[in-house]
C-alpha cells in the first residue's frame, strides 16, 4: 500500500483547510473554489484524495520534495501528501480555545470567562454572552482567526470593546457599544484577521429602552 492509499484523520483534514484559508487568504482562491475544495477536504478518506485540493497551490513544501532555491523550469515534483507538521501552527494563546467548522457554538450563562481566548471558526458561527459570565479579570483579549463565519458578542452596559486592531479582507466590523477606554467592569480586546466574515458587539436587546425609561 503506497502513501496516496493511506487513511486520513480530522487532524490532517483540519491542516488542510488552514492551507486552503490560508491561500484565500492571499488572493491564490476564490470563495467559490475554497468552498468546492473544502467539501472535497472534508470528504476525503485517502492521503491521494486529500492532497489533489493542494497540488496547484504554489509555496506548499510537500513530503520528499527537495528544498531548491531555484528549481529548474523542467523539474516537476512529484506531488505527494502534504502532512500536518509541515504547515506552523499559530501561536498558542493562554485561555480556551474555540474552533467552529461548518458549525455554531455560544457560550452563554454562567460561564468562566478566561482573560485570554482564541476563536479559530471556518464556515461557522460564534456567539458569546457576557451578561451573566463569571470573569476573572477586568481586560479580556480574543484573538481571533475567522473565515467565511461570524462572531457575535453580547456584553453588559457598562461593557467596552475594542476592535480597532482587526484586520479585515471582504469583511465587516460593527460595534454599537463604548470603544474605552476600560473604565467599567468589563473590557474585551477583539485583534486577528477576518476573511469573508462578520463581528459584532452589542448590548443585550432591551437595554437602551431601559436606560431610556430610567432617565439615563
Amino acid at each position: 500500500m503506497g502513501d496516496r492509499d493511506l487513511r486520513v484523520s480530522d487532524v490532517e483534514r483540519e491542516h488542510v483547510g488552514r492551507l486552503l484559508q490560508r491561500a484565500v487568504g492571499l488572493g491564490m482562491l476564490s470563495l467559490g473554489e475554497f468552498t468546492e475544495r473544502m467539501d472535497t477536504a472534508l470528504a476525503a478518506k485517502t492521503r491521494g484524495e486529500l492532497n489533489t485540493v493542494l497540488v496547484d497551490l504554489p509555496g506548499v513544501r510537500l513530503v520528499g520534495q527537495p528544498v531548491q532555491a531555484a528549481p529548474p523550469p523542467y523539474a516537476q515534483p512529484q506531488p505527494r501528501y502534504v502532512t500536518a507538521h509541515r504547515m506552523p501552527m499559530a501561536p498558542a494563546m493562554p485561555g480556551n480555545v474555540i474552533r467552529a467548522r461548518l458549525s455554531s457554538v455560544e457560550r452563554k450563562g454562567a460561564w468562566q470567562v478566561p482573560p485570554s481566548m482564541m476563536i479559530n471558526s471556518l464556515c461557522g458561527s460564534v456567539r458569546l454572552d457576557f451578561t451573566q459570565a463569571v470573569m476573572s479579570t477586568q481586560v479580556v483579549e480574543i484573538h481571533v482567526d475567522d473565515i467565511c463565519g461570524s462572531l457575535e458578542l453580547i456584553v453588559p452596559p457598562e461593557a467596552t470593546v475594542d476592535m480597532n486592531s482587526l484586520d479585515l479582507v471582504a469583511s465587516s466590523a460593527e460595534t454599537k457599544v463604548r470603544n474605552g477606554p476600560p473604565i467599567g467592569p468589563l473590557h474585551i480586546i477583539v485583534h486577528g484577521r477576518l476573511r469573508f466574515s462578520s463581528v459584532k458587539a452589542k448590548h443585550p436587546f432591551g437595554t437602551n429602552w431601559k436606560r431610556f425609561l430610567n432617565g439615563a
